[in-house]
Protein backbone atom coordinates (compact mmCIF):
# COMPACT_ATOMS: atom_id res chain seq x y z
CA UNK A 1 0.00 0.00 0.00
CA UNK A 2 2.80 2.69 1.08
CA UNK A 3 4.54 1.78 -2.38
CA UNK A 4 1.21 2.48 -4.05
CA UNK A 5 0.55 6.16 -2.20
CA UNK A 6 4.36 6.74 -3.32
CA UNK A 7 4.24 6.12 -6.54
CA UNK A 8 0.68 7.52 -6.45
CA UNK A 9 2.62 10.67 -5.33
CA UNK A 10 5.00 10.75 -8.06
CA UNK A 11 2.67 10.50 -11.07
CA UNK A 12 0.21 12.43 -9.84
CA UNK A 13 1.19 14.65 -6.88
CA UNK A 14 4.51 16.06 -8.46
CA UNK A 15 3.23 16.97 -11.68
CA UNK A 16 0.14 18.91 -9.92
CA UNK A 17 2.68 20.38 -7.44
CA UNK A 18 4.81 21.74 -10.28
CA UNK A 19 2.10 22.93 -12.41
CA UNK A 20 0.58 24.90 -9.31
CA UNK A 21 4.21 26.33 -9.00
CA UNK A 22 4.02 27.45 -12.47
CA UNK A 23 0.87 29.10 -12.36
CA UNK A 24 2.09 30.34 -9.15
CA UNK A 25 5.23 31.91 -11.13
CA UNK A 26 3.29 33.51 -14.24
CA UNK A 27 0.97 35.76 -11.36
CA UNK A 28 3.86 36.64 -9.39
CA UNK A 29 5.85 38.12 -12.69
CA UNK A 30 2.01 39.80 -13.71
CA UNK A 31 1.62 41.26 -10.50
CA UNK A 32 4.89 42.61 -10.87
CA UNK A 33 4.46 44.24 -14.41
CA UNK A 34 1.62 46.08 -13.24
CA UNK A 35 3.77 48.68 -12.13
CA UNK A 36 7.29 47.71 -14.01
CA UNK A 37 8.30 47.19 -17.72
CA UNK A 38 9.00 44.04 -18.95
CA UNK A 39 12.52 44.26 -20.13
CA UNK A 40 11.48 41.53 -22.85
CA UNK A 41 9.51 38.13 -23.45
CA UNK A 42 9.93 34.93 -24.09
CA UNK A 43 8.74 35.67 -27.78
CA UNK A 44 11.49 38.33 -28.31
CA UNK A 45 13.92 36.04 -26.51
CA UNK A 46 13.10 33.30 -28.62
CA UNK A 47 13.18 35.28 -31.72
CA UNK A 48 16.52 36.39 -31.42
CA UNK A 49 18.45 33.28 -30.84
CA UNK A 50 17.05 32.31 -34.10
CA UNK A 51 18.36 35.82 -35.42
CA UNK A 52 22.01 35.32 -33.78
CA UNK A 53 22.22 31.92 -35.26
CA UNK A 54 23.05 33.62 -38.25
CA UNK A 55 24.91 36.34 -37.05
CA UNK A 56 25.96 36.14 -33.43
CA UNK A 57 25.76 39.93 -32.96
CA UNK A 58 22.74 40.48 -33.97
CA UNK A 59 20.04 42.42 -31.62
CA UNK A 60 16.64 43.13 -31.52
CA UNK A 61 15.46 46.87 -32.16
CA UNK A 62 13.14 47.33 -29.34
CA UNK A 63 12.49 50.66 -27.23
CA UNK A 64 9.78 51.19 -24.38
CA UNK A 65 7.53 54.48 -24.96
CA UNK A 66 5.33 55.13 -22.33
CA UNK A 67 1.37 54.93 -23.14
CA UNK A 68 0.49 58.56 -23.57
CA UNK A 69 3.36 58.66 -26.18
CA UNK A 70 1.85 56.05 -28.35
CA UNK A 71 -0.14 57.50 -30.93
CA UNK A 72 -4.12 56.97 -30.76
CA UNK A 73 -4.37 56.60 -34.49
CA UNK A 74 -2.00 53.40 -33.79
CA UNK A 75 -4.28 52.33 -30.44
CA UNK A 76 -7.49 52.57 -32.72
CA UNK A 77 -6.42 50.97 -35.75
CA UNK A 78 -4.53 48.01 -33.71
CA UNK A 79 -8.01 47.53 -31.33
CA UNK A 80 -10.01 47.63 -35.16
CA UNK A 81 -7.91 45.43 -36.66
CA UNK A 82 -6.79 42.82 -34.06
CA UNK A 83 -9.72 42.83 -31.29
CA UNK A 84 -12.56 45.00 -31.94
CA UNK A 85 -14.44 44.22 -28.49
CA UNK A 86 -11.21 44.99 -26.25
CA UNK A 87 -12.28 46.96 -24.18
CA UNK A 88 -15.75 45.11 -23.17
CA UNK A 89 -14.66 41.44 -23.40
CA UNK A 90 -12.92 40.00 -20.25
CA UNK A 91 -9.88 38.58 -21.93
CA UNK A 92 -11.24 36.25 -24.12
CA UNK A 93 -13.77 36.45 -27.06
CA UNK A 94 -15.49 32.83 -27.16
CA UNK A 95 -17.70 33.51 -30.09
CA UNK A 96 -14.53 33.67 -31.68
CA UNK A 97 -12.68 30.44 -30.48
CA UNK A 98 -15.56 28.81 -31.39
CA UNK A 99 -15.51 30.16 -34.76
CA UNK A 100 -11.64 29.54 -34.71
CA UNK A 101 -12.74 25.53 -33.41
CA UNK A 102 -14.98 24.98 -36.18
CA UNK A 103 -12.48 26.14 -39.11
CA UNK A 104 -9.98 23.49 -36.98
CA UNK A 105 -12.35 21.03 -37.19
CA UNK A 106 -12.69 21.21 -40.87
CA UNK A 107 -8.60 21.60 -41.45
CA UNK A 108 -8.26 18.70 -39.08
CA UNK A 109 -5.42 21.12 -37.47
CA UNK A 110 -4.93 24.14 -35.20
CA UNK A 111 -4.21 26.46 -37.92
CA UNK A 112 -6.76 29.53 -36.19
CA UNK A 113 -6.70 30.91 -32.83
CA UNK A 114 -9.36 33.37 -32.29
CA UNK A 115 -6.98 35.14 -29.99
CA UNK A 116 -7.73 38.20 -28.20
CA UNK A 117 -4.89 41.13 -27.52
CA UNK A 118 -4.96 39.85 -23.91
CA UNK A 119 -4.50 36.33 -25.37
CA UNK A 120 -1.75 37.48 -27.58
CA UNK A 121 0.05 39.08 -25.02
CA UNK A 122 -0.27 36.36 -22.74
CA UNK A 123 1.22 34.08 -25.33
CA UNK A 124 3.91 36.66 -25.81
CA UNK A 125 5.32 36.97 -22.38
CA UNK A 126 5.11 33.52 -21.69
CA UNK A 127 4.66 30.77 -23.83
CA UNK A 128 6.48 29.48 -27.35
CA UNK A 129 4.19 29.89 -30.76
CA UNK A 130 3.63 26.07 -31.01
CA UNK A 131 0.19 25.61 -31.78
CA UNK A 132 -1.93 23.01 -29.51
CA UNK A 133 -5.08 22.89 -27.48
CA UNK A 134 -2.43 22.13 -24.00
CA UNK A 135 -1.06 25.62 -24.87
CA UNK A 136 -3.90 27.38 -25.37
CA UNK A 137 -5.64 25.79 -22.25
CA UNK A 138 -2.33 27.96 -20.33
CA UNK A 139 -2.98 30.75 -22.44
CA UNK A 140 -6.31 31.10 -21.21
CA UNK A 141 -5.15 30.83 -17.50
CA UNK A 142 -2.41 33.70 -17.89
CA UNK A 143 -5.07 35.79 -20.05
CA UNK A 144 -7.45 35.98 -16.96
CA UNK A 145 -4.69 36.52 -14.71
CA UNK A 146 -3.78 39.91 -16.70
CA UNK A 147 -7.46 40.64 -16.87
CA UNK A 148 -7.45 40.19 -12.97
CA UNK A 149 -4.33 42.37 -12.24
CA UNK A 150 -3.79 45.13 -15.21
CA UNK A 151 -6.70 47.71 -16.17
CA UNK A 152 -7.20 46.98 -19.78
CA UNK A 153 -4.85 50.70 -20.68
CA UNK A 154 -1.72 48.77 -19.39
CA UNK A 155 -2.63 45.54 -21.14
CA UNK A 156 -2.53 47.40 -24.02
CA UNK A 157 0.40 49.73 -23.36
CA UNK A 158 2.73 46.49 -22.74
CA UNK A 159 1.29 44.66 -25.94
CA UNK A 160 2.35 47.59 -28.14
CA UNK A 161 5.66 47.91 -26.64
CA UNK A 162 6.52 44.24 -26.72
CA UNK A 163 4.45 42.90 -30.19
CA UNK A 164 6.62 42.20 -33.45
CA UNK A 165 6.79 44.06 -36.23
CA UNK A 166 9.46 43.00 -38.21
CA UNK A 167 12.58 40.82 -38.38
CA UNK A 168 14.26 41.71 -35.27
CA UNK A 169 11.82 44.76 -35.03
CA UNK A 170 9.46 44.56 -31.46
CA UNK A 171 6.91 47.13 -30.38
CA UNK A 172 5.56 50.57 -31.27
CA UNK A 173 8.53 53.02 -31.17
CA UNK A 174 10.65 50.82 -33.30
CA UNK A 175 8.23 49.45 -35.71
CA UNK A 176 7.47 53.54 -35.95
CA UNK A 177 11.50 54.28 -36.82
CA UNK A 178 11.79 50.99 -38.83
CA UNK A 179 9.12 52.06 -41.32
CA UNK A 180 8.92 55.96 -41.35
CA UNK A 181 11.89 56.79 -39.66
CA UNK A 182 9.41 58.82 -36.63
CA UNK A 183 8.40 58.24 -32.98
CA UNK A 184 5.60 56.47 -32.18
CA UNK A 185 3.66 59.44 -31.32
CA UNK A 186 3.73 61.04 -34.26
CA UNK A 187 2.24 58.05 -36.56
CA UNK A 188 -1.14 59.36 -38.35
CA UNK A 189 -3.45 57.17 -39.38
CA UNK A 190 -2.95 55.81 -42.40
CA UNK A 191 0.80 54.80 -41.21
CA UNK A 192 -1.12 53.32 -38.29
CA UNK A 193 -3.12 51.51 -40.50
CA UNK A 194 -0.98 49.59 -42.23
CA UNK A 195 0.89 48.67 -38.95
CA UNK A 196 -2.03 47.19 -37.47
CA UNK A 197 -3.02 45.31 -40.64
CA UNK A 198 1.04 43.93 -40.26
CA UNK A 199 0.79 42.05 -37.09
CA UNK A 200 -0.84 38.70 -38.38
CA UNK A 201 2.66 38.59 -40.30
CA UNK A 202 5.29 40.61 -39.64
CA UNK A 203 8.45 39.26 -41.03
CA UNK A 204 6.65 38.44 -44.20
CA UNK A 205 5.61 42.10 -44.57
CA UNK A 206 8.51 43.25 -43.68
CA UNK A 207 9.95 41.42 -46.72
CA UNK A 208 6.80 42.24 -48.64
CA UNK A 209 5.79 45.72 -47.81
CA UNK A 210 4.05 45.89 -51.42
CA UNK A 211 2.04 43.57 -50.95
CA UNK A 212 -1.89 43.97 -52.68
CA UNK A 213 -3.33 42.53 -49.81
CA UNK A 214 -1.84 45.08 -46.93
CA UNK A 215 -2.47 48.11 -49.03
CA UNK A 216 -6.71 46.43 -49.68
CA UNK A 217 -6.54 45.56 -45.79
CA UNK A 218 -5.04 48.71 -44.47
CA UNK A 219 -8.10 51.06 -46.34
CA UNK A 220 -10.52 48.51 -44.30
CA UNK A 221 -8.77 49.09 -40.97
CA UNK A 222 -8.77 53.02 -41.83
CA UNK A 223 -12.69 53.00 -42.13
CA UNK A 224 -12.85 51.12 -39.13
CA UNK A 225 -10.44 53.33 -36.72
CA UNK A 226 -13.12 55.82 -36.08
CA UNK A 227 -15.48 53.27 -34.31
CA UNK A 228 -12.38 51.74 -32.36
CA UNK A 229 -12.91 52.25 -28.55
CA UNK A 230 -9.84 53.09 -26.10
CA UNK A 231 -9.70 52.13 -23.05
Amino acid sequence: MKIFRRLLFWLVGVPLMLIVLLQVYFFVQIAWWINFNPSSTSFMRHQLSVLQEKDPNAKLQHQWVPYNRISNNLKRAVIASEDDSFVDHEGVDWEALQKAYEKNQKKGKVVSGGSTITQQLAKNLFLSGERSYLRKGQELIITYMLEFCMSKERILEIYLNSVEWGVGVFGAEAAAHHYYGINAASLGPAQAARLAVMLPKPRYFDKNQGSSYLQRRTELILKRMNSAELP
